[in-house]
């Protein structure tokens, strides 16, 4: 097995890392907060003394939470610093962003590959991540080891890894339609007298299968929406780059300010603004529209 780099061991990155520990891979982690980092050294990682070290293995990965933080690990000078290296790029973060990543990296001889992944927190500690990849069709081929440790399925998506991103925040478009419907639809029939979690169950029991519809019918029909799987703010962040990803292509999605809006009067409610994502179905139900 073979040194590793990891930055960022948040909810999702601790259960990427973990993955990569317990396949046997010594990993080399970073992290903003040292506590993270701490429980990583007392299961065998190693601590980087900065995210230049974690870096400098020849490959490494990250899951940062937004364009910003990305921007400030992965500065000029620390990329050009790169040679021979290469680094997987597991947020999710604008197109434009990754675009000017792949330019700094190919310019210092260095490979990108973009793989934001699709599943919660528990599913990445079990290993059962969608994985969309996207760079050099070599380079993802020789980290096919380390994304089976990772997730079920590698989606390769050619070799423009802005690509990947694109597909993500179209992706997270379609989850926050469903749990927009969800909510709307819940509040429906509650007021009809219908127990949430029945009517929940018949949604993903019927016509509308699947994880989506399974998992965040379950936490809004019994209101479980702490602690956040993945943080409201977040989910504006990833709305946010649909929109870019709209605009880039010249489309004009027609429930997308409607959307935004929703998540605006969330973000706005002292209570809602910390919760999961998935309490946008509280803005119909308590009728804050």
């Amino acid at each position: 097995m073979s040194t590793v780099g990891f930055l960022g061991l948040g909810s999702m990155g601790s259960g990427i890392a973990g993955r990569l520990l317990d396949a046997g891979h010594e990993v080399l982690v970073w992290n903003r907060s040292s506590g993270a980092v701490a429980a990583f050294v007392d299961r065998g990682a190693t601590a980087a003394r900065d995210a230049g070290e974690a870096l400098s293995a020849d490959v490494s990965f990250s899951m940062l939470a937004n364009d910003e933080a990305v921007d400030s690990v992965f500065d000029p000078v620390t990329v050009a610093g790169l040679a021979g290296r290469t680094h997987v790029m597991m947020a999710s973060i604008s197109p434009a962003l990754a675009d000017r990543l792949t330019s700094q990296f190919e310019a210092a001889g260095a490979v990108y590959v973009a793989a934001p992944v699709l599943g919660r927190p528990e599913i990445a500690k079990a290993g059962q991540l969608n994985i969309l990849a996207a760079g050099p069709a070599a380079s993802v081929e020789r980290l096919e080891p380390y994304l089976a440790a990772i997730g079920t399925r590698t989606w390769r998506l050619g070799e423009r890894p802005s690509v990947a991103n694109a597909v993500k925040a179209a992706v997270n478009y379609n989850i926050i339609h469903a749990m927009q419907a969800i909510g709307e639809t819940v509040a429906m029939t509650e007021r009809q007298g219908v127990d949430p979690a029945l009517f929940t169950e018949l949604l993903s029991s019927t016509l509308f299968g699947g994880a989506v519809y399974a998992v965040y019918g379950d936490l809004i029909a019994r209101r479980q929406y702490t602690p956040p799987g993945f943080q409201m703010v977040l989910g504006r962040k990833d709305l946010g780059l649909a929109q870019e990803v709209a605009e880039a292509g010249g489309v004009r999605p027609a429930t997308l300010e409607a959307l935004v809006a929703v998540f605006d009067r969330a973000l706005a409610d002292p209570e809602l603004k910390d919760f999961d994502w998935s309490a946008i179905a509280e803005v119909s139900r308590r009728d804050l529209i």
